[in-house]
């Protein structure tokens, strides 16, 4: 409870450091947070063009099941990729001045997540223009949000620790990342997979199970199975744990390393 009140008495600093941070990803940019909705429109057109035709997926409305996976998965990559650095990149100012350290990772994944609601206009925009009708189901989608922003902001916090002792990290979470975008099911069915391995897609990779729920609420008009929620929300909630309490037994010596 201690942490919880520190937290709410940070509040301005947690907003300001969101500010600066969503404010340095578009500094000098012309369209500005325009290119949060039109960068996963052009990949979409891209994408939509390579996997739609070459490979023939036979999937409904494929540009939004697109969109939908390519914007949760972005979600991930950015958030802790920011997150990773947050603690080196604020080094000079943690040297200086006592500052929780905890403040500079949770600034850059609620910075990723101002980001990742910015791009969901993209989706209401692709819906628009294909003349898709959502169901009352999609004002449940903030349940599969909250899951996969617990879910990153645990992952930040156990990368921003382990990256200020190994700085290999960031080489060897980019390959990892690469592979866990492909099975992902982000842009062709899940089904095409082996049974197996669809089995441990679906029961162990956490980004795929938020997926499906975004799919179910916005593309399909339906409820996810329950599995899926218990699973998702286990995974987050695991996530969190780890990456909290190995960000807290550590953080005491990040002044040496940085």
């Amino acid at each position: 409870m201690q942490r919880v009140v520190n937290l709410y008495n940070k509040r301005e600093l947690l907003t300001q450091l969101v500010r600066r941070d969503i404010r340095l990803k578009y500094r000098r940019s012309v369209l500005g947070y325009l290119w949060s909705v039109m960068n996963p429109l052009l990949i979409m057109i891209v994408l939509t063009g390579v996997f739609s035709n070459m490979f023939r997926y036979d999937i409904i409305n494929y540009p939004i099941y697109l969109l939908i996976g390519r914007a949760i998965f972005d979600f991930l990559s950015e958030s802790t990729r920011t997150g990773m650095w947050s603690i080196i990149g604020n080094a000079a100012l943690l040297k200086k001045t006592y500052v929780p350290r905890y403040i500079f990772t949770l600034a850059s994944v609620t910075s990723s997540a101002v980001n990742f609601i910015f791009s969901l206009g993209a989706i209401a925009i692709v819906m628009l223009f294909t003349k898709t009708l959502p169901s009352w189901y999609i004002l449940l989608l903030p349940i599969t949000l909250l899951q996969l922003y617990v879910f990153c902001m645990g992952m930040a916090f156990f990368l921003a620790a382990a990256t200020v002792y190994f700085r290999d990290v960031q080489y060897i979470y980019n390959a990892f990342l690469t592979a866990w975008m492909y099975l992902s099911a982000l842009f062709y069915p899940a089904k095409i997979l082996p049974q197996k391995l669809y089995w441990l897609v679906s029961h162990f990779n956490p980004i795929f199970i938020y997926v499906q729920q975004a799919r179910g609420f916005i593309l399909y008009g339906k409820m996810p199975d329950t599995d899926m929620f218990i699973i998702g929300c286990f995974a987050a909630l695991l996530s969190l744990v780890i990456g909290v309490e190995t960000f807290r037994r550590t953080q005491d010596n990040f002044i040496l390393y940085i």
